[in-house]
């Protein structure tokens, strides 16, 4: 009891109160990119759409600040009571490098909380706050497949012992997810991680969520009762509804109230340290994604509320994705290599592709040739492919704008452009130089490359063009199956 105590006074008296005690160290740390990527072909900046291509010249400018105050210093090899405070700050705006000039409506504090450890149970820490949790990252995708609570702001224990790392967690998702549409959303979950030796880790885990009904309040699940899935893509359910039934609409059918689940399965393996292999990263994930609220039509100058819950309950996910570190020759030549394999279905829709309908493979491959120990060259290349399973989504050709899979037009049809597949390389090369020395993911980083896209979709990137067929498009159109952009980049840890 008397450590349970020393750990909760400091985290619930007020700030004036932690003046009076011995004051613990700060530590500050934190991530930034920034760059400049001249683009002559009116592209965003970006060489493709995402970082399925490799995060490489795919991504925009990012900081991130993270806070630690000790309250009371954790000792090495011992038992004691310990607590520090957290916080991370970030956003994707830098002044000069993007549309956002800097601005602080760019950043959030996305992670406050605080820890404390050996109350009650030794070898435990407790988390009290946000309680985003992941097992590592696809480096060369900026992505977390094996990812839990990133929405959840609850408690959570983790118990670490020499082979054996468990963390359970309860919380609170509503905000994470319906943002200024609150409704409690309850969620558990957690993981066990296995430390088998220093060569192999396994781990498994997930969470669930629930959102009961509460009937009354207008954020909670509802359904709106009959309504056609082709109409709620069209935003046409009143219109439909109102046509059938002219002269009624007092008497348009009232939502009828319900609960929503989702959940998220998570995987991980890990291996390395023999040989030219310094570690492979297999991550996997399932996920039923968590059900829509409402939206609201406009017919006729009355606005109605369509509860779509019934409609986005059946959304599903399955991700996998791998990536291998090499030393093919020490401080010579390093490689990573990483794939990535999604597919994602909608049991609710059978006739519009979307992008909860699609599959995709994408493999990554990146060299460093060390030079000097400060100067680099990199040769990188990728390759992806993406299928929609439900008909057209892709434009091939600048006049493909509405055209379904037998090549008819249909400007009321779902299906989009004149190919259900995309298939996209890349290719970047250039200098890096790295004060710090040898390594793939040594920071900080100073690029200068040159990077090149083809992709059967033309103009795959983000761009400012005028894609309307109209004859009063004074714009004109543009078809481009390539994209060139030069970078001028920097990449920090600290």
């Amino acid at each position: 009891m008397r450590r349970f105590l020393a750990a909760a006074i400091p985290l619930l008296l007020p700030a004036f109160a932690w003046a009076e005690a011995e004051p613990g160290p700060v530590n500050v740390g934190g991530y930034f990119r920034v760059m400049t990527r001249p683009d002559f072909q009116g592209g965003d900046s970006r060489l493709g759409y995402s970082t399925l291509y490799g995060r490489l010249l795919n991504e925009g400018p990012w900081g991130a600040l993270e806070l630690r105050l000790s309250l009371l210093d954790e000792v090495p090899g011992a038992n004691n009571v310990w607590t520090s405070l957290h916080a991370k700050i970030e956003g994707g705006s830098v002044a000069n490098a993007d549309v956002g000039q800097g601005k602080l409506d760019r950043f959030a504090l996305t992670q406050l909380y605080a820890k404390f450890g050996n109350v009650l149970f030794g070898r435990v820490t407790w988390q009290l706050g946000t309680l985003n949790t992941y097992l590592g990252d696809l480096g060369l995708y900026d992505l977390r497949i094996a990812e839990i609570f990133f929405e959840t702001l609850g408690l959570s224990a983790r118990y670490q012992g020499r082979m054996v790392d468990l963390l359970v967690g309860v919380g609170d998702s509503g905000y994470g997810i319906r943002r200024t549409e609150y409704d409690t959303i309850l969620t558990a979950g957690g993981y066990l991680r296995l430390h088998l030796n220093d060569h192999v880790e396994i781990a498994a885990g997930g969470q669930a969520m629930r959102e009961p009904g509460v009937e009354g309040n207008r954020f909670a699940p509802y359904t709106t009762p009959d309504v056609r899935f082709e109409d709620f893509l069209r935003h046409e359910v009143a219109k439909t509804w109102i046509d059938a039934n002219p002269g009624q609409e007092d008497l348009f059918p009232p939502p009828l109230p319900t609960s929503s689940s989702s959940y998220k399965a998570i995987g991980y393996l890990g291996f390395g340290g023999f040989g030219p292999i310094e570690w492979n990263s297999l991550f996997v994930n399932y996920v039923r994604r968590h059900p829509e609220n409402f939206y609201v039509e406009t017919f006729e100058g009355r606005d109605y509320q369509i509860f779509v819950k019934e409609l986005t309950d059946e959304r599903y996910q399955l991700n996998v994705g791998d990536q291998l570190q090499l030393s093919l020759v020490p401080r010579q030549l390093d490689a990573a290599i990483a794939f990535l394999y999604g597919s994602h279905w909608n049991d609710d829709n059978e006739i519009a592709p979307s992008e909860d309908d699609r599959s995709f493979y994408s493999g990554v491959l990146r060299l460093q040739l060390y030079v000097t120990r400060t100067v680099h060259c990199l040769v990188e290349s990728s390759v992806a492919y993406e299928r929609s399973k439900q008909g057209n989504q892709y434009r091939e050709h600048l006049d493909s704008v509405f055209r379904n899979e037998d090549g008819v037009p249909d400007t009321r049809g779902f299906e989009y452009g004149d190919s259900a597949s995309r298939t996209t390389w890349q290719g970047k090369m250039g200098m890096v130089l790295n004060p710090l020395g040898y390594g793939l993911f040594t920071r900080p980083s100073l690029r200068i490359l040159y990077g090149v896209q083809y992709s059967t979709q033309t103009n795959a990137f983000g761009n400012s063009f005028v894609e309307s067929l109209d004859q009063f498009n004074y714009f004109g159109g543009t078809e481009q199956h390539w994209h060139h952009v030069l970078a001028l980049e920097v990449e920090a840890w600290f």
